[in-house]
């Protein structure tokens, strides 16, 4: 396993399923742009998958191209073990995915949570930022200090010197009621009312990011019916998601 093998690896360990385009933007920036490089993460993929260290789960819904760019990989057995082999020689915690196949509406939000993650590290080193932390489900889950878990899609760190943003993010693929969103909401602002305290001993911004534009005006204006929420949530469309979480940084 070469350092990029492993780089592939620990990245669709963190996001649970990528696909090939996605993996390729994280993980062969060093290789010659354009058809090169995809070729390159091709044979690199195929290799990973030959030896059981990934699994195709299936197509990226909606694509068209052949081949690896809209295959979806997972962790497969062999990923797994070398994966809690590793964790363990390190002495660190274990937190190895072992994701059954996924339903298409499933596959559809873990593709979007992970295009998150990708546009995320994308800007981050074109902005000289740093991607501190990035956990999806259910490493983004939180305990509600009621007995219950608070269950956000991702977690998220951004930082640069003398600051740092938390973030919880819900993505919304239009599939859900809008009451059903605004009692998710309603959670957050509720853990925020009682005082309580998310990682690092924070309350991270809440996040939502939608689908299309009449879905963001829609939960926008229902957010702005909820005590409190606009000090906590922001709802953007899910192509500027990435560029608002870095330009709050900014500021």
């Amino acid at each position: 396993m070469s350092p990029r093998d492993w780089d592939v690896v620990e990245t669709v360990n963190k996001l649970r399923v990528a696909s090939g385009q996605q993996l390729e933007r994280v993980c062969f920036t060093q290789a010659s742009a354009g058809r090169s490089r995809t070729v390159i993460r091709s044979r690199v993929l195929a290799r990973l998958a030959a030896w059981r260290v990934l699994a195709p789960v299936g197509r990226r819904v909606g694509g068209r191209e052949r081949g690896s760019t809209v295959q979806v990989f997972a962790l497969d057995s062999a990923g797994q073990r070398l994966l809690i082999e590793r964790q363990l020689a390190a002495g660190e915690r274990v937190r190895v995915r072992r994701p059954g196949p996924p339903g298409i509406y499933s596959l559809r939000h873990l593709l979007a949570v992970s295009e998150l993650y990708v546009q995320l590290v994308d800007l981050a080193r074109a902005s000289g930022l740093v991607l501190d932390t990035f956990r999806a489900e259910p490493g983004a889950h939180w305990p509600d200090g009621r007995g219950g878990v608070l269950k956000p899609d991702a977690y998220a760190v951004l930082a640069r010197p003398g600051a740092r943003d938390h973030w919880w993010i819900e993505v919304d693929l239009a599939t859900e009621s809008l009451p059903v969103v605004k009692a998710k909401l309603a959670t957050y602002l509720d853990f925020q009312k009682r005082g309580e305290r998310g990682p690092d001993d924070t309350m991270p911004w809440v996040l939502v990011s939608t689908v299309t534009q009449r879905r963001r005006d829609a939960i926008a204006a229902m957010a702005r019916r909820l005590p409190g929420a606009a000090d906590l949530v922001t709802v953007v469309v899910s192509t500027e998601a990435a560029a608002h979480m870095l330009g709050i940084l900014h500021e």
